[in-house]
């Protein structure tokens, strides 16, 4: 597989009120956001030409800035029409959308009030994030070493740039151990989520997930709850031990890139691609086709 550099495509980046040359999109090596992880963005997704919950994904970039001290210069209404022109200018039917707002290069120590905040969004073709071999066998995850941070200890609420280099460490360390992802806990040794969506286990035929007190309530993860209830099935947010997946007759990821996917091995566990995380697929493949 030939590998796209993402500094070098065609096309236009949406970047702070204007649409720049894809290659010209870029920032100062002195920028505060890749010294201090200042930064904060949002994976979207856009289905037959319309962006799937685009108003929840917006409310929430907005609310990252606020959670790490900056304010993003424009409005909801202004990044939300600005993701629907970047679309269009690249003509993006199925595709993911990347919004980022970050810290300038004013200032250059911790400290950083007068920096200036930006905003970028670009857009491209997406495939499914895991193979298609993999979804139809189920994931197989390695539990990290890595934990999820309490929330006094970061702003965990956010969907902040700083907080995925602990999911990077434990993804690379997955793969190199012939896993496909990585299933974290958290400070407290309790289950969390993968290291870029909530989890779901199906217990006695109730669908079980853990309460996000010190990880992202993932907009997917409310979807697909909204939807097992339509099905009748009890879903139950608690607290769940690691020793409690012996319990499990199915699991399965929820995320904007994952979207819903199975689990079939965690650690030397096995588990089934069932019923209810079959029907849970369906039931989001047509819900993001749907008006959001």
């Amino acid at each position: 597989m030939t590998l796209i550099p993402f500094d070098d495509r065609d096309g236009f980046i949406w970047m702070d009120g204007k649409m720049v040359p894809w290659r010209d999109a870029k920032v100062h090596v002195l920028t505060h956001g890749l010294h201090y992880a200042s930064c904060v963005f949002e994976g979207v997704r856009s289905y037959g030409g319309k962006v799937f919950k685009l108003r929840e994904h917006t409310q929430r970039l907005i609310k990252s800035g606020e959670l790490l001290g900056f304010k993003i210069p424009y409005t909801l209404e202004q990044i939300e029409q600005a993701t629907l022109d970047i679309l269009a200018k690249q003509n993006i039917v199925d595709g993911y959308i990347r919004p980022v707002a970050w810290r300038g290069s004013e200032m250059m120590a911790v400290s950083a009030q007068q920096t200036k905040i930006h905003l970028a969004i670009a857009t491209w073709q997406w495939p499914s994030y895991f193979s298609k071999e993999a979804k139809e066998r189920g994931l197989k995850l390695q539990i990290s070493k890595w934990a999820r941070p309490a929330p006094n200890t970061a702003p965990t609420a956010s969907k902040a740039a700083g907080l995925y280099m602990i999911c990077t460490l434990s993804k690379h360390a997955a793969e190199d151990a012939g896993f496909d992802d990585a299933l974290m806990l958290d400070y407290r040794g309790l289950i969390a989520e993968a290291t870029g969506a909530n989890m779901f286990f199906v217990i006695d035929g109730e669908l079980h997930t853990p309460i996000p007190d010190c990880f992202l309530d993932g907009i997917t993860r409310r979807t697909v709850m909204e939807l097992a209830k339509k099905r009748g099935i009890n879903v139950i947010e608690r607290q769940i031990k690691p020793e409690e997946l012996s319990k499990c007759s199915e699991i399965f990821l929820a995320g904007t890139a994952a979207e819903v996917t199975p689990i079939g091995r965690i650690n030397d566990q096995t588990f089934a691609v069932g019923n209810i995380t079959k029907q849970l697929m369906a039931d989001y493949s047509e819900r993001v086709l749907q008006p959001s």
